[in-house]
């Protein structure tokens, strides 16, 4: 009996184990949001001469006929993000795009939004920092890790080099995107390669909440493409 006893047991422990797993796995399943239904732009609100759904993504274009002398932005109407975990999958031919998170709209009348950007670009060495729109700039190149004081000065360490990283990215072709923010850190993932990582701690102009937005850029044509966009909120 106890020799039967103790082949049960660990066999039990582990179905219980997997149970408690699975309604975890379920559980964080659950607090992801989609923020697109893969047919029309309910609860984004953008230029439509420039912003469409197209073989069941977000599509923005810009055309050589009509060229673009500012950015603007397809912004998401949904509450003010402050700590999240945002997944999407992004694809872009020519150009340069971005996500705006924690942001603010400057002017409503033309879409425009400035505050911290996820970048994005056809070519091989932006996609991934950290910019602010509208703001300081580059804040974190692709493979650093930088932390910035109350004072804005700014202490950088590099993890890896961003030819290497540029390797992880497919050019024309669908990434994954992650991007979470925790407090003053903001982390930004592609394809399951971090890219960049910043401690934002400047305190006249760092960002706790905002709004989320996704760029077409001013200059030579291009398309950018987004689709399975999920919102995990942190803070509730």
């Amino acid at each position: 009996m106890n020799r039967i006893h103790n082949q049960v047991l660990p066999m039990i422990k582990i179905a219980v184990f997997a149970v408690v797993v699975a309604l975890a796995q379920q559980a964080t399943a659950e607090k992801f949001e989609s923020l697109f239904n893969g047919r029309d732009l309910t609860g984004w609100d953008g230029n439509p001469d420039l912003w469409s759904v197209e073989d069941g993504a977000i599509t923005g274009k810009t055309t050589a006929e009509a060229p673009l002398k500012f950015n603007t932005f397809l912004i998401w109407k949904g509450e003010p993000l402050e700590d999240f975990q945002l997944e999407l999958q992004y694809r872009i031919v020519d150009g340069n795009s971005g996500i705006q998170y924690r942001s603010r709209v400057i002017d409503a009348s033309k879409w425009v939004v400035g505050g911290y950007q996820a970048d994005i670009e056809a070519g091989k060495k932006y996609t991934g920092i950290l910019y602010e729109e509208k703001g300081r700039g580059i804040l974190t190149l692709r493979g650093e890790r930088v932390v910035i004081a109350a004072d804005g000065k700014k202490t950088k360490t590099s993890f890896a080099k961003t030819e290497d990283l540029q390797k992880k990215i497919v050019s024309e072709d669908w990434n994954d995107y992650l991007i979470e923010a925790r407090g003053n850190v903001l982390k930004h993932t592609i394809n399951g390669q971090l890219m960049s990582e910043t401690d934002d701690a400047e305190t006249a102009k760092r960002s706790a909440a905002g709004v989320l937005a996704l760029q077409v850029h001013q200059g030579p044509p291009m398309i950018v493409q987004f689709r399975a966009i999920r919102l995990k909120r942190l803070n509730d």
